[in-house]
Protein backbone atom coordinates (compact mmCIF):
# COMPACT_ATOMS: atom_id res chain seq x y z
CA UNK A 1 0.00 0.00 0.00
CA UNK A 2 1.48 3.40 -0.76
CA UNK A 3 0.79 6.66 0.99
CA UNK A 4 0.06 9.91 0.18
CA UNK A 5 0.01 12.72 2.26
CA UNK A 6 -2.03 16.11 0.84
CA UNK A 7 -1.49 19.52 2.72
CA UNK A 8 -4.13 22.04 3.24
CA UNK A 9 -3.32 25.84 4.84
CA UNK A 10 -6.14 28.08 5.73
CA UNK A 11 -5.03 31.66 5.18
CA UNK A 12 -6.86 34.50 7.07
CA UNK A 13 -7.04 38.31 6.61
CA UNK A 14 -9.05 40.35 8.35
CA UNK A 15 -9.71 44.41 7.95
CA UNK A 16 -12.68 45.84 9.41
CA UNK A 17 -15.78 43.83 9.29
CA UNK A 18 -14.13 41.52 6.60
CA UNK A 19 -12.73 38.37 6.90
CA UNK A 20 -10.72 36.75 3.70
CA UNK A 21 -9.41 33.02 3.87
CA UNK A 22 -7.65 31.38 1.31
CA UNK A 23 -7.37 27.42 1.43
CA UNK A 24 -3.98 25.75 0.02
CA UNK A 25 -4.06 22.70 -0.94
CA UNK A 26 -0.32 21.13 -2.13
CA UNK A 27 -0.53 18.06 -3.44
CA UNK A 28 3.14 17.36 -3.67
CA UNK A 29 3.11 14.21 -6.20
CA UNK A 30 0.68 15.68 -8.66
CA UNK A 31 1.62 14.47 -12.26
CA UNK A 32 0.47 17.92 -13.94
CA UNK A 33 2.57 20.38 -12.30
CA UNK A 34 -0.07 23.11 -12.69
CA UNK A 35 -2.86 21.15 -10.05
CA UNK A 36 0.37 20.79 -7.62
CA UNK A 37 -1.01 23.78 -5.74
CA UNK A 38 -4.80 24.64 -5.66
CA UNK A 39 -6.12 27.54 -4.21
CA UNK A 40 -9.95 28.30 -3.33
CA UNK A 41 -10.86 31.88 -1.40
CA UNK A 42 -13.60 32.76 0.70
CA UNK A 43 -15.28 35.79 2.38
CA UNK A 44 -17.32 36.88 5.49
CA UNK A 45 -18.63 40.11 6.19
CA UNK A 46 -19.74 41.06 9.52
CA UNK A 47 -23.48 43.00 9.05
CA UNK A 48 -22.91 46.12 11.33
CA UNK A 49 -25.35 45.26 14.05
CA UNK A 50 -24.32 41.57 14.44
CA UNK A 51 -21.75 41.85 17.91
CA UNK A 52 -18.18 41.44 16.79
CA UNK A 53 -16.91 37.89 16.96
CA UNK A 54 -14.14 37.25 15.04
CA UNK A 55 -14.38 33.17 15.23
CA UNK A 56 -17.98 33.21 13.21
CA UNK A 57 -16.13 35.73 10.64
CA UNK A 58 -13.13 33.33 10.48
CA UNK A 59 -15.13 30.16 10.47
CA UNK A 60 -17.23 31.34 7.26
CA UNK A 61 -15.02 32.60 5.63
CA UNK A 62 -12.86 29.20 6.01
CA UNK A 63 -15.57 27.43 5.24
CA UNK A 64 -16.55 28.94 1.85
CA UNK A 65 -12.72 28.72 0.52
CA UNK A 66 -12.62 24.84 1.43
CA UNK A 67 -15.89 24.97 -0.49
CA UNK A 68 -14.00 26.78 -3.00
CA UNK A 69 -11.18 24.63 -3.50
CA UNK A 70 -13.42 21.64 -2.99
CA UNK A 71 -14.99 22.96 -6.38
CA UNK A 72 -11.99 23.57 -8.19
CA UNK A 73 -10.15 20.03 -7.24
CA UNK A 74 -13.74 18.35 -8.51
CA UNK A 75 -12.94 20.21 -11.68
CA UNK A 76 -9.53 19.13 -11.92
CA UNK A 77 -10.13 15.62 -11.57
CA UNK A 78 -13.41 15.91 -13.91
CA UNK A 79 -11.00 17.62 -16.43
CA UNK A 80 -8.24 14.67 -16.18
CA UNK A 81 -10.66 11.77 -16.63
CA UNK A 82 -11.78 13.84 -19.82
CA UNK A 83 -8.28 14.05 -21.07
CA UNK A 84 -7.08 10.38 -19.93
CA UNK A 85 -10.35 9.22 -21.84
CA UNK A 86 -9.95 10.16 -24.83
CA UNK A 87 -8.72 8.52 -27.80
CA UNK A 88 -4.70 9.35 -28.05
CA UNK A 89 -5.33 11.52 -31.28
CA UNK A 90 -8.11 13.37 -29.29
CA UNK A 91 -5.77 14.22 -26.37
CA UNK A 92 -2.68 14.97 -28.40
CA UNK A 93 -5.02 17.60 -30.32
CA UNK A 94 -5.91 18.64 -26.79
CA UNK A 95 -2.94 19.65 -25.69
CA UNK A 96 -2.31 22.09 -28.78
Amino acid sequence: MKARQWTARIYLTEDGDETQARAVLTTQDSWREDTAHLVGRGTARRDPGDRAIPEIGDELAAGRALEDLAIRLHEVASDDIAHLAAPPDRADKADS
